[in-house]
């Protein structure tokens, strides 16, 4: 079977259109070009699968009358990629159309189930810089020997290494 002409022009058109769309800076245009773009492929698939036949499952039909199972496992598959590909950029779609509803405020929500009794009426998220500052404060408390262990820690830890040692030691002196 030849391929028909039509299909190969709505095959690279939908590959140029998909393309051409993904190169925008919008995310959704990104979502719809990926999505051209797998339907292209899934059309370049079948149209490179061959000539119509029979099922390889079905038995009592000659070797010649059987399709290629082969084109039929890799549209399968490339509609699986398609559809995960798909999902992970609409949660991206998502999360930046929520972070840009949010405005000056970014991450930083007030807590609506805060209790009173905690004193803070105005509890909120700790944004990322709060986490890099603390992260930032233990290194250098740690380099200063401020969050290092003490002395009886650290002798402790040395004693139990070189009991290990030694253990290992007279099991390879065996």
């Amino acid at each position: 079977m030849s391929a028909s002409l039509t299909l190969v022009i709505v095959m690279a058109v939908m590959y140029a259109a998909g393309v051409y769309v993904m190169l925008e800076r919008s995310l959704t245009r990104v979502l719809i070009g990926f999505l051209l773009v797998g339907n292209a492929t899934n059309l370049l698939i079948f149209i490179m699968s061959g000539r119509p036949g029979s099922s390889p499952i079905v038995t009592g039909t000659s070797v010649q009358d059987m399709v290629d199972p082969i084109p039929q496992v890799l549209m399968l598959t490339a509609i699986v990629i398609n559809f995960g590909i798909t999902a992970l950029l609409l949660a991206l779609i998502y999360r930046s159309w929520w972070l840009a509803q949010l405005g000056d405020e970014g991450d930083t929500l007030t807590d609506e189930h805060a209790t009173e009794s905690a004193g803070d009426a105005d509890a909120t998220f700790r944004s990322s810089s709060d986490d890099d500052d603390a992260i930032a404060e233990s290194i250098d408390e740690f380099e200063r020997g401020d969050g290092a262990t003490s002395d009886e820690d650290t002798s402790k830890a040395d004693a139990a290494g070189r009991a290990g040692a030694s253990a290992s030691d007279e099991r390879n002196a065996r």
